[in-house]
């Protein structure tokens, strides 16, 4: 199990690879105290071997790799691959070419929600995986002979699960419920968090348009810095501490000292100063300039009884049909259901409008309704259980 370093044996690898159907990948990295993950390690597997890649190595250059990620006549099997796709996202610029995710694979062949590798290895391999070496430092040379068999145990096993469950998947036709899953996967925006689009991952807990404001501009700021300094957004700031700037918008030192968020002092720093010119650009704006705050639904609730039978429906419609709630709707959806017939989710569009969509739209207005039994629940028309 000697690592490969050098690009001359990289390159052969890559070479035998390209002539399989797929190849199985992984990737050890750290990336607790950073804002970017740290490569340490990388896996990959074909049908006749399996090798590790340091790509830590002097002498090594990863193009030949990267080539082998951008063949589209080479499946890219990845487990959980939304971490290790990031990584290459990265380097390149782009998502790998033809890749498959068996994560999602085993969530719509009923092996629920965020199956784990090692979960999918026992059941599909009958195999125990020990995994005692996951939390390891990667970064550290020489890897011990039992990092490395924990790291080959990551590729060679899924091989045997990719089988599997794409033969599950196609006896099934649900290919195409896969492939729109992994659509996500493909985009290179599910990677890249653009600064000025920060603001969008918290929760809004602001009531006013100029705090609304002040907060987009304080999580780009927090983004950018993140960023330039490689440290994770949370050593930068918290998000608490993004909402109490925004709301109290302290524009002199010293009205730093009365934040309960912020050390004391720190309003003399660096970084208060660029946080203080970001706040008076935002006071400065001119009221229609300032941003509107989302639209907040008035009318009843949809966490009411209907989308409680809508909720009851979906997990009858997934278990009976052997795959994960949440690949046919989240519970968000359900909300959005519930408040507009015609609303724009993956629930009301395609296969899943089929399976699920319709029953629920026809759940919320009255045509069809659910009893339980001993075989489960079953949906009856409301205007045959009238006439009885």
């Amino acid at each position: 199990m000697d690592l490969i370093t050098t690009s001359e044996a990289l390159a052969a690898f890559c070479q035998r690879a390209a002539k399989f159907d797929f190849v199985t990948v992984d990737t050890e990295f750290l990336r607790e105290t950073t804002y970017w993950p740290k490569l340490c390690l990388i896996q990959a597997a074909t049908d006749e071997e399996a090798v590790l890649i340091d790509p830590l190595a002097a002498k090594l250059d990863l193009k030949s790799f990267i080539a082998l990620l951008d063949n589209p006549d080479v499946v890219k099997v990845f487990h959980a691959a939304r971490q290790d796709i990031e990584i290459f996202v990265k380097m390149t610029g782009r998502v790998p070419a033809n890749i498959y995710d068996t994560q999602i694979a085993a969530s719509v062949c009923g092996f629920g929600d965020s199956a784990s590798y090692d979960s999918l290895v026992r059941a599909i391999t009958n195999v125990s995986l020990d995994k005692s070496s996951r939390f390891t430092d990667w970064s550290a040379r020489p890897l011990s002979e039992k990092q490395r068999t924990y790291a080959l145990a990551d590729v060679t096993h899924l091989r045997e699960i990719y089988r599997s469950l794409t033969a599950q998947v196609e006896a099934t036709h649900r290919g195409e419920w896969v492939d729109d899953e992994l659509e996500l996967l493909r985009r290179v925006d599910t990677y890249v968090i653009e600064p000025t689009k920060a603001w969008e991952r918290l929760k809004l807990r602001i009531n006013r348009p100029r705090d609304l404001a002040a907060l987009q501009r304080l999580a780009e700021w927090r983004e950018r810095r993140a960023q330039e300094l490689d440290q994770p957004r949370s050593r930068i700031f918290k998000d608490d501490v993004l909402y109490e700037l925004a709301v109290q918008r302290p524009l002199t030192p010293e009205a730093f000292e009365n934040l309960r968020a912020v050390p004391r002092g720190f309003g003399r720093s660096a970084a208060a100063a660029e946080i203080m010119a970001t706040l008076k650009a935002v006071e400065a704006l001119d009221k229609k300039e300032l941003p509107a705050l989302p639209e907040r639904y008035r009318g009843p609730s949809p966490k009411g009884a209907v989308g409680d039978l809508i909720r009851v429906l979906l997990k009858s419609v997934a278990e009976e049909h052997g795959v994960a709630a949440r690949i046919i709707a989240t519970s968000e959806e359900i909300d959005a259901l519930v408040l507009d017939d015609e609303a724009d989710v993956p629930a009301l569009r395609g296969w899943r409008r089929k399976l699920f969509g319709e029953k629920a739209l026809a759940i919320k207005h009255g045509r069809i309704g659910l009893v339980a039994t001993r075989k489960g629940i079953v949906e009856f028309p409301v205007e045959s259980a009238g006439a009885n």
